[in-house]
């Protein structure tokens, strides 16, 4: 596995977009600067996930930028994906891990220290920590707080991003955390230039270090 980088993660929503302008942001992100890119497709058919993540995996395999599968470990390996992201209620990390291989990155969403420290003891290469702030995604959320994340950090020595409604406005609250990198979706997906809201977010967080 090449040198893991978290510090723009780009966490996909293709609600309400065609394929073609769905794939458009996508590439337009990467062109902005995202260093991860996770396809969500909580809605759709298995077929319909594989489509768009080999569409998807053409389009980050041209910008080198590692593409994670959230929960789908079967779509992972169809696609040959650099990695698949699990949540608190999907698969455990140890069986992504045995049946991804050693060589391709696992993620967890966590939103506690104990379920932080469990996921990294089972094999996990990054920890994504929040909702930070509440969300307009269709994925539940919980809120974290950043004192919370702070802890997590101190508590595994593996990458820690912060995620849950996280804007340029609004990541300021991160300072001082410790944390590798920020998750972001509709900060990106629904921004009127995509490419240019990427790069204003990584620039936004690197001002946080």
């Amino acid at each position: 596995m090449k040198k893991l980088d978290t510090t723009m993660y780009f966490i996909t929503d293709s609600t309400n977009y065609s394929e073609e302008e769905f794939l458009y942001r996508v590439e337009e992100a990467c062109k902005g600067g995202v260093t991860l890119i996770q396809l969500r497709e909580k809605e759709r058919t298995t077929r319909e996930y594989l489509h768009l993540a080999e569409k998807v995996h053409e389009i980050t395999q041209r910008y080198d930028i590692p593409l994670i599968i959230d929960d789908r470990v079967d779509i992972a390996l169809a696609v040959n994906a650099e990695g698949v992201h699990v949540g608190q209620s999907d698969m455990p990390v140890k069986i992504a891990r045995k049946l991804m291989g050693d060589d391709k990155i696992i993620g967890a969403t966590t939103k506690t220290v104990p379920q932080a420290v469990e996921a990294y003891e089972q094999g996990a290469d990054y920890l994504g920590v929040g909702a930070i702030y509440p969300t307009t995604t269709k994925v539940k959320t919980v809120l974290t707080s950043v004192d919370t994340l702070k802890e997590i950090v101190k508590a595994v020595p593996i990458k820690v991003n912060a995620i849950g409604g996280l804007n340029k406005e609004n990541i300021h609250v991160l300072k001082g955390s410790g944390i590798d990198g920020i998750c972001v979706v509709s900060a990106i997906m629904k921004a009127d230039n995509p490419c240019i809201a990427a790069r204003e977010l990584r620039e936004a967080f690197n001002e946080l270090q």
